[in-house]
């Protein structure tokens, strides 16, 4: 950790307090993880081009004038803009990273050496860095191919199992590998700090999308590699659980999942026909699976009796999992139904800022939001004063 910390930010504090994040990422996959350690008290220090992380651009939709794509993954930052091209610029980066405890980038592999930022540069000044590089294919043969989510989606496999059977593949409603591998990632920096602690050591961690991609499809990535099945798309159908799916009610779609014998068991005595459970084509979540089709209008017969909110209360307060089939602000309603608290607002007057909260909660070492979204280079002249000065005490 360092000895000597960036400018005072207001209540720093956290179990990252004193880590310093040189933050050479943009888009997504980086910044999301970069704020997530910004959260838990580290020093984060995002590093601009001239024009700014893309994402400032990516509108509509807006707050004011900002991107709210933006917004969504910036808090708790300070930003410092940097042409790397420029010799004094590239000059201020280098010391940023001799002084991080973590570096974080998501350029084209090799893509930092020309500016002496790469990992063996970075690492004979900086030995106990944890430099941290996000790709979409990896360092290897893959390293020439650009990687954006929603090619990884079409590569991996995920768009073919998204979708109507008799339908075209369909991405996924979100970036929603660029997320996984922000907190590969992030574990990866947590579990090499905890090395550093014991060792000294830093080290170099890689992140690609395309690896994160594969271990997130979970049981279909199993499906082939352990049981040589290809998985095919089912539209909102589980291949290996029934129900597990949406099914009608008198107004709207219900979630309605019953993973185990149990749970079925409680969902045909709610319904009114206890029976069902007994049948032995629906015994056990096999027999279901196998024989869904035979099951499913049983069930629709008594869910369209009853409508989508009154079979919610009514199958929770049973121990069944359902859930309603929101747009986005239903979801946040619900979360602040169950007491979640799902919205922080960062920063104070104009600055104040709506975001998400932190997803973790610590008994003892809360996420704190301590800064808004920066506004492009607004702590650029602090950060360069203090990038200039000697440090009182360099790294142990």
């Amino acid at each position: 950790m360092s000895e000597s910390s960036t400018p005072a930010r207001p209540g720093a504090a956290g179990p990252l307090s004193g880590v310093l994040v040189a933050d050479f990422s943009r888009i997504l996959a980086g910044p999301y993880a970069t704020m997530l350690l910004a959260d838990l008290g580290a020093d984060v220090v995002k590093v601009e081009g001239p024009h700014g992380d893309d994402t400032r651009t990516w509108t509509p939709p807006v707050r004011g004038e900002v991107s709210t794509y933006y917004l969504g993954i910036n808090r708790g930052k300070r930003s410092i803009a940097l042409d790397l091209r420029q010799e004094p610029d590239a000059q201020v980066a280098r010391e940023l990273a001799r002084r991080a405890d973590v570096l974080i980038e998501n350029f084209k592999p090799g893509g930092l050496a020309k500016y002496g930022l790469d990992f063996e540069t970075v690492r004979r000044d900086n030995p106990g860095v944890i430099y941290t590089s996000i790709t979409g294919f990896g360092s290897g043969a893959g390293r020439h191919v650009p990687g954006y989510d929603l090619m990884v989606q079409a590569i991996s496999g995920l768009m073919s199992l998204t979708g109507d059977p008799d339908g075209p593949p369909y991405r996924a409603g979100i970036s929603v590998f660029d997320v996984m591998a922000g907190n590969h990632a992030t574990i990866g920096i947590l579990a090499a700090l905890r090395h550093r602690d014991a060792t000294g050591e830093g080290q170099l961690i890689e992140v690609n999308l395309l690896s994160s991609a594969l271990t997130g499809l979970v049981n279909h990535s199993s499906a082939y590699v352990a049981g040589g099945t290809v998985p095919y798309r089912m539209g909102n159908a589980h291949p290996s659980v029934f129900p597990y799916e949406p099914l009608p009610t008198a107004d709207n779609d219900l979630i309605v999942t019953a993973a185990n014998d149990g749970q079925f068991r409680k969902l045909c005595e709610v319904l009114g026909v206890p029976e069902v459970a007994d049948d032995p084509r629906f015994a056990h979540n096999a027999d279901r699976t196998a024989n869904r089709e035979e099951l499913r209008p049983l069930l629709v017969e008594q869910l369209v009796k009853r409508g989508a909110q009154e079979w919610f209360d009514l199958l929770v307060e049973a121990g069944v999992p359902s859930g309603p089939i929101n747009t986005i602000d239903g979801g946040f309603a619900m979360a602040d139904r169950f007491g979640l608290e799902p919205v922080v607002t960062v920063g104070e007057g104009d600055r104040a800022v709506p975001t998400t909260r932190h997803p973790i909660h610590f008994s003892a070492t809360p996420a704190t939001y301590r800064l808004p979204p920066p506004e492009l280079d607004e702590h650029g002249g602090e950060l360069r004063k203090w990038l200039s000065e000697p440090e009182e005490n360099d790294r142990v």
